[in-house]
């Protein structure tokens, strides 16, 4: 997998974090013997259950080799950028906002 699309999930996943969300990250597949969808070793259905009742988004991000991501002009510098955000605006943004 090209190293701007690991990093972009790698930052979306991070966005979540800070919002109190919750990620896992391993190989979707079903178990054998139960027939239960797994990613890694984690149950779906146990994972999932501790958001039962509640209003959630469920993203699933392919982390497949294969696949890319297209070129984006930034809106606000007119760089031309892959992944989700401009890098040279993000960077200009933290470096005024002190951190």
């Amino acid at each position: 997998m090209p190293a701007y699309r690991k990093a972009s999930i790698r930052e979306l996943t991070q966005a979540a974090a800070r919002l109190d969300g919750h990620f896992t990250q391993g190989t979707l597949h079903r178990d054998e013997e139960t027939g239960e969808w797994m990613i890694g070793g984690t149950k779906l259905d146990d994972w999932l259950a501790r958001h039962e009742d509640e209003d959630v988004t469920l993203i699933v991000l392919s982390m497949d080799e294969g696949k890319t991501m297209e070129k984006r002009i930034c809106r606000t510098c007119g760089r031309e950028y892959v992944g989700y955000e401009c890098p040279h605006c993000r960077e200009i943004r933290i470096r005024l906002r002190g951190r």
